[in-house]
């Protein structure tokens, strides 16, 4: 920490509100890193869905979500910040190495399966929005591989480069901001009446009602169609998966592990706690709150409950699938209408549907420029969480002489080796996914890493109330309460959500790869999840025992 940085610290502690958040806001830093990673093709692709499936009805959704994990990763600063030691081996040294195991190969293969969907919108992007198909998709991927380990060199570096990242991440989410507020004033501006602002507002009042049941929009569809209780199941189950999906781009376990080495890295410790909550705010919840609410604004005035857009019988695997269940039942226009309705979009659907406001070229390169923006900024975040996953799994943990503070790994082989496999993974995009929609991809492998995150939310949740890792610093009395208060809730939604969208899965029998069944691996997560938290809990009792 510089001398100038530990002024304005002090500095700070004499203003009042207004005062402290100026100040720290020219301070803000790793906030940004982790609103570019939340940035990206999962969150447009939940924004997107959201829209599409519930109109404005979902639109508190992604900023709750948002709001549970900023109230974790705030918890994850501090206990980083007090301790100075790298939360990896803090776990396996104060609770279990099962749990600092699962959170590191949970983050791994969040990272290899999330960056696919990235690669496949970027490519999506420049092809259909920016410049032309008859660009080969093997030199966009390798395009976009050297771009995200150029700006990870420049991440390791340290000095020039370092700043240069900093400021490379900061113009990307700018940009995807800026970009979907202008979809959203082409929107409002139309002539043909422009956005309904009294349903977007009421849209950020809660309803719960929507977790179990179909949007109102499709009622009177459904009632008319030959099996409504088969539809009706069915759009409760794609709306699971895609409030899922939301739920786990808002924060993911990559994200809740890349944040305290980011801090280390800046050299950040007790005197920046406040100001890792104030950053956490200004880098991350902001541009995630406008970049995604805009997104849904856009795609429910554009999609929901309507079908002018897609292509007369493109939802005919779905109506196939309502055959397949019920063979006696004859399909009718209510059936095939609402099969329609359901067909994935993708950022190019979206963007063609400001054509009549913005005009083709404009409106193709705004949305563009917007996804473009999201998916090369999650990428290259992406590759340094797996780099640093990776440089954690090789480098031993060893506390400084004086036990309180571990120094920070230097390996710089296993680190490029980790973004390398992973932008290697994004690369083989094209052998895992042939859908029509590139957005669509980012869906399931939301759902993966939204089920992964009460790893993290626990063992965090228990570290925050351990006197052994904290001492004295362990927040105590009434910031006690509202910290486990809060901690509490944002872990209980974060679980119930896993167990949610696990437990709907355990009846689904299509294979997931080779003979392992997509239920087969729905039941050992449950399995899973019930194991940590019982070999946690213990540890952790354990642990405290001791200590005293």
């Amino acid at each position: 920490m510089s001398d100038q940085e530990s002024r304005l610290l002090d500095e700070a502690q004499t203003k009042g509100p207004l005062g402290k958040f100026l100040i720290y806001a020219r301070l803000s830093g790793p906030g940004w890193l982790q609103g570019a990673i939340t940035l990206g093709g999962g969150s447009l692709a939940g924004a997107l869905y959201l829209g599409v499936i519930a109109g404005f009805g979902l639109m508190w959704l992604q900023p709750l979500a948002m709001i549970c994990g900023i109230i974790m990763l705030s918890a994850i600063a501090y206990v980083t910040l007090t301790t100075g030691q790298r939360p990896f081996h803090a776990i396996n040294r104060h609770l279990n190495p099962l749990l600092g195991w699962s959170w590191l190969v949970a983050t791994i293969l969040a990272n290899m399966v999330w960056i696919m969907p990235q690669f496949s919108l970027a490519t999506a992007a420049i092809q259909q929005n920016l410049f032309s198909d008859q660009i080969p998709v093997t030199g966009i991927i390798v395009v976009l591989f050297l771009i995200g380990m150029g700006v990870n060199v420049l991440y390791q570096s340290g000095g020039a480069g370092a700043k240069a990242f900093d400021l490379i991440i900061k113009v990307m989410v700018g940009v995807i901001v800026l970009s979907f507020f202008a979809v959203v004033i082409a929107l409002t501006t139309a002539e043909s009446g422009g956005l309904d602002w009294g349903a977007v507002g009421a849209g950020f009042i809660p309803d719960f009602s929507l977790l179990t049941k179909p949007a109102a929009g499709f009622a009177d569809l459904i009632a008319q169609s030959s099996s409504p209780d088969w539809w009706a199941q069915k759009i409760a189950d794609d709306q699971r998966d895609i409030i899922i999906a939301a739920f786990g781009t808002a924060v993911g376990i990559n994200m809740t592990f890349l944040l305290p080495y980011t801090l280390l890295k800046k050299r950040w410790g007790k005197k920046h706690r406040g100001l890792s909550i104030t950053d956490l705010s200004i880098g991350l919840f902001i541009p995630f709150f406008l970049a995604t609410s805009c997104v849904v604004i856009a795609s429910a005035a554009s999609f929901h409950t309507k079908v002018d857009d897609v292509t007369p019988g493109a939802g005919a695997p779905v109506v196939a699938q309502l055959q397949a269940a019920y063979p006696e039942v004859t399909p009718n226009n209510s059936d095939k209408t609402l099969a329609d309705m359901l067909v994935k979009r993708d950022a190019n659907a979206l963007a063609i549907t400001l054509e009549p406001f913005a005009g083709p070229t404009i409106a193709q390169k705004i949305f563009g420029i917007g996804v473009l923006g999201m998916a090369l900024s999650t990428i290259v975040i992406l590759m340094l969480m797996n780099g640093t996953a990776f440089l954690e799994a090789f480098s031993p943990g060893k506390l400084s002489a004086d036990g309180l503070a571990e120094p920070p790994p230097t390996n710089k082989a296993v680190f490029f080796l980790g973004c390398a496999l992973s932008g290697l993974s994004g690369c083989m995009y094209p052998q895992f996914w042939s859908g029509a929609s590139k957005a669509a991809l980012a869906v399931p492998t939301s759902v993966i890493g939204g089920s992964l995150i009460p790893i993290a939310y626990f063992t965090f949740l228990l570290m925050m109330n351990s006197r052994h890792i904290l001492g004295s610093e362990r927040p105590t009395g009434g910031k006690r309460v509202v910290w486990n208060l809060l901690m509490i809730i944002a872990t209980g939604v974060a679980t119930c959500g896993s167990v949610w969208v696990l437990l709907g899965k355990t009846d689904d029998t299509s294979p997931l790869f080779g003979s392992v069944q997509v239920n087969h691996v729905a039941t050992g997560g449950l399995v899973f999840l019930a194991v940590l938290f019982v070999v946690g809990t213990l540890s952790f009792i354990i642990k405290e025992k001791r200590a005293h």
